[in-house]
């Protein structure tokens, strides 16, 4: 087991290795923040997509740096969402999606699909079949990241899918601390799924009539 995480870091630098332990440690601070409702769910989720996208540069994978690299983006989005104020002056709500934002989702889900299927092509990959459960994954991640900017309970379900779906793809690679990673993603994802779901519940309950 111990070799399984170590053969895959036996030709990386130093700096690579730190860099790389500093992504998992802050992408793990960033979905425990998110549980917990704290808008430091963001700047977190920051410092670990960004270094993610600097390591997937210089290592040639031009395609999932980029997927990452629009991660970061959209986690400037959602650190303005979350940090605005609403009408009232009180921070924004989880709330479950309305009918349009479901439709929005599945919009972006298809879109992300075929994005990200052309940047596999236009790089020149060769798609195997692992790939696909990539580009699936993918276009969980991205809809799931925008559900969250919005609040919206339901992004947990789509990360939760997603991460179900990735541990064995990255363990298959050898790629010992993103299949690590990604099964602590699963745990704390469907424990944030249960918080928000309470927070939900007390919410409704406490709204006025």
């Amino acid at each position: 087991m111990l070799d399984f995480f170590l053969n895959a870091y036996k030709d990386a630098t130093l700096t690579q290795i730190l860099l790389e332990f500093a992504a998992f440690v802050s992408g793990i601070l960033s979905v425990w923040f998110a549980k917990k409702e704290n808008i430091w769910v963001y700047p977190t989720g920051l410092i670990a997509t960004i270094i993610t996208s600097y390591l997937l540069w210089i290592a040639g994978y031009l395609g999932d740096m980029m997927i990452n690299a629009y991660f970061s983006i959209m986690s400037i989005y959602g650190w303005y969402r979350w940090a605005k104020k609403q009408d009232n002056e009180v921070p924004l709500a989880i709330t479950r999606t309305t009918a349009k934002e479901k439709l929005t989702g599945f919009l972006l889900f298809f879109i992300t699909i075929f994005v990200v299927f052309g940047i596999y092509k236009f790089f020149g990959y060769t798609i195997r079949k692992d790939n696909y459960i990539d580009i699936f994954a993918s276009g969980l991640f991205f809809t799931g990241m925008w559900y969250m900017a919005l609040k919206k309970i339901e992004n947990w379900t789509l990360w939760i899918i997603g991460d179900i779906l990735v541990v064995p793809l990255y363990a298959y690679r050898g790629l010992g601390m993103l299949a690590l990673q990604y099964l602590i993603f699963t745990i704390l994802a469907v424990s944030a799924y249960s918080e928000w779901k309470k927070i939900l519940n007390n919410n409704i309950q406490s709204s006025p009539k």
